[in-house]
């Protein structure tokens, strides 16, 4: 349950500049499993291979339903509703802080040392979200596929990839930078409609998501195992970070609206996210013991 509404929101999370499918993941607690699924698929044995199948499946299809209702159907409702849609993620982020805290206490505790990774992430995605206010002028020239674009196009799927995994990264923010925001959902749509003369497209920015998957799971996998603090540590800079974004993601729009701003933030969208993160972390503490209670008695 968790895994498919996790998933599902992943996807709707990714279409937005400014918003990580790996915040999400990480919310909801299955962040791991999916980084470990990933490098099974490719490095497994025949078991760990079908079991990871299932897993990215149960991800990959609610992710990609979501994301294709976004780009469908929730692009004008973003436009329209952007600050409470931003309000709500900043609800989400927040409201996961002491959650992921509490869970990640072990690893977290005594070695205040490591904030600096902290510092080190929520710079990252400022420096990302500042470098994303210079992109406007290139989203406005049409793209043309040619060999030298296509590689282009294969290297910022794979880079795009990068901030849909990592927690507080974006990859649309990432797109946006590179110029080919536009571009992507533009094609995607076109694509849902059967137009397929945007089909090259398609398949080279896929492929280069599924380059860049294979290459930043890997890694972000092992980070976790052998500088898990570290690792944490930079996670919850990058959430912080995102913050940031967030509030500025309104002015990325394909219709470009002011940054978010106290007189624009919808507290009810952000009191229902707070809540959302707590309810899920409370469903899932009975579902643990239940689960827990089962195994017991078996």
């Amino acid at each position: 349950m968790f895994t498919i509404l996790g998933g599902f929101l992943m996807g709707l999370a990714n279409s937005v500049p400014g918003v990580s499918g790996g915040t999400i993941a990480f919310i909801m607690g299955f962040y791991e499993e999916l980084l470990k699924s990933v490098v099974d698929l490719v490095k497994g044995n025949k078991q760990e291979k079908i079991k990871a199948l299932k897993m990215i499946l149960k991800v990959a299809i609610p992710c990609g339903i979501g994301l294709l209702l976004a780009v469908e159907v929730l692009v004008k409702f973003f436009d329209n509703h952007i600050y409470a849609i931003s309000s709500l993620f900043v609800g989400f982020i927040l409201g996961a802080f002491p959650v992921i805290i509490k869970d990640e206490a072990k690893c977290l505790k005594g070695k205040y040392y490591n904030l600096i990774f902290s510092v080190i992430g929520a710079g990252l995605v400022i420096l990302i979200t500042v470098l994303n206010s210079q992109a406007t002028s290139a989203e406005g020239n049409a793209f043309v596929l040619t060999p030298l674009s296509g590689i282009y196009l294969f290297i910022c799927g794979a880079l795009a990839m990068s901030g849909m995994v990592l927690p507080g990264m974006s990859g649309s923010t990432l797109m946006l930078i590179f110029g080919l925001y536009m571009t992507i959902i533009e094609s995607l749509h076109k694509f849902m409609h059967l137009d397929m003369s945007v089909l090259p497209i398609v398949i080279i920015f896929g492929l280069g998501v599924l380059a860049g998957a294979v290459g930043i799971v890997g890694l972000l996998k092992k980070c976790l195992e052998k500088f898990r603090s570290q690792t944490v540590y930079m996670i919850l800079g990058l959430m912080a970070g995102s913050i940031y974004a967030i509030f500025q993601g309104p002015a990325t729009l394909d219709v470009p609206q002011p940054p978010m701003t106290m007189a624009t933030f919808n507290w009810l969208a952000f009191i229902i996210g707070v809540a959302v993160i707590a309810g899920l972390e409370v469903l899932k503490h009975f579902i643990n013991k239940k689960q827990k209670t089962a195994e017991e008695k078996s």
